[in-house]
């Protein structure tokens, strides 16, 4: 099978890994992938928002698969262009992606399939918004509508910021604030069957102890020793495939990647979010440890056959990523320092130990920064333990100017808190 990759990110390095360690994977391309990704696929230009220019690119290169990575194209329909060429496409329609493209979307669908969520008011004034914060209480939660990068929500003690946002925004959701730990539970559906994976959880704030701006992502780990048994099993039946039911029956089916972002609350799991494809970063620690080999899941997603597969085999192995991000993210970032010390990780930690590229690029023949989120650095180990040693081992080789990390990855998971 051929395969082709859009996005740039070190989610679609995740992918691309996995991919080619596929031995049904013949040939793997790219578009327009990063410094990383160019070591396992042929990377293509491509405007990854243009669906006919995605269409046209897939059918050239006799593509069998396309997988599309980010959220903006899946919004933007990209799915529903290579569908239309005849080609199978991993990602859901343009209409089903709304359930990440508008959080007050998402809302409606939850409350008619009877999702638990967070109460929530839809405000389109100052006003309005004002009302729903004042119903509430601090924490405020103040959540964009529309896509925003995973930077359109502020959780907040400061009124005065929650109104700022609200006022920022053309339109947003003031939610309750829902207390307990957050898991994220992928979800590959091909409209009709879910299958789930195995849960992860991230690391949103920029600093350490959860301090500082949220962020797209610092960190993420699986799996959860915390986490109750039977929690997977739980969320199917009353998140994942009630979701995927409503869609279904509003003609509009969920097909693709499936994501809900969980709060383990006080009264029992509340959806905070869905997105409409695998995040960043949990999917590079989901993937690290999925022994199924991966094309043939997101074909049998794409084409209809997921009740067909085999359960999915899963090592018994834990997974540590942690991000390397740019100078002063996640504000405006500074790009183009040069990166150091790949080479040593390569020869020294592998296959143990490996780098994810997010935002990089070649000059010449040297790797520089090209984004708020530069590396993933990904590990395995017997547990949480090892695969954090092995994960900030291969860190403090890496040199990139002005970068910051958090330190504490997955620290109070591997000494048995939440």
């Amino acid at each position: 099978m051929k395969v082709l990759v859009i996005g740039s990110g070190a989610r679609e390095h995740a992918l691309c890994r996995a991919l080619s360690l596929d031995p049904h994977v013949t040939a793997l391309h790219c578009a327009p992938g990063n410094a990383g990704i160019a070591q396992v696929a042929e990377l293509h230009p491509v405007d990854a928002l243009d669906g006919k220019a995605v269409a046209a690119l897939a059918e050239e290169l006799g593509a069998g698969l396309v997988v599309v990575g980010p959220e903006a194209p899946l919004v933007a329909g990209v799915a529903d262009a290579v569908r239309e060429a005849g080609i199978p496409c991993f990602g859901p329609s343009g209409q089903a992606a709304r359930l990440e493209g508008s959080k007050a979307f998402a809302k409606d669908v939850m409350a008619a399939a009877g999702v638990p969520t967070a109460r929530s008011y839809v405000c389109t004034t100052p006003e309005e918004a004002e009302t729903a914060l004042d119903a509430f209480g601090a924490p405020y939660v103040v959540k964009d509508d529309g896509l925003a990068a995973g930077k359109g929500v502020v959780v907040t003690d400061d009124l005065e910021a929650a109104k700022a946002h609200a006022a920022a925004c053309e339109r947003v959701v003031v939610e309750e604030f829902l207390d307990g730990p957050e898991v994220s539970l992928f979800a590959i559906t091909d409209g009709e069957t879910v299958l789930p994976l195995q849960p992860a959880q991230d690391f949103k704030r920029a600093l350490n102890g959860d301090e500082g701006p949220n962020t797209g992502g610092m960190g993420a780990y699986s799996p959860l020793p915390w986490a109750e048994p039977k929690l997977v099993d739980e969320v199917l039946a009353t998140v994942l495939q009630p979701t995927v039911d409503e869609m279904r029956r509003r003609g509009t089916p969920f097909s693709g990647l499936l994501y809900a972002g969980l709060a383990i609350t006080s009264r029992g799991v509340r959806v905070i979010e869905f997105n409409a494809r695998f995040g960043d970063p949990e999917t590079q620690v989901v993937l690290a440890r999925l022994k199924t080999p991966l094309a043939g899941v997101l074909l049998a997603a794409a084409d209809g056959t997921l009740a067909d597969l085999a359960p999915l085999r899963w090592s018994e192995e834990a997974a540590v990523t942690v991000v390397l991000a740019s100078h002063n993210y996640p504000g405006a970032p500074r790009t183009g320092d040069p990166i150091t010390g790949l080479d040593e990780i390569e020869a020294q930690d592998a296959p143990h130990a490996y780098v994810l590229h997010a935002g990089t690029r070649r000059d010449g023949d040297a790797v520089v920064s090209a984004g708020g989120r530069v590396l993933s650095v990904t590990a395995t180990g017997e547990d949480l333990t090892q695969a954090r040693d092995r994960a900030y081992t291969a860190v403090a080789r890496i040199h990139l100017d002005g970068a910051h990390h958090r330190t504490d990855i997955a620290l109070k998971a591997a000494s048995g808190e939440q």
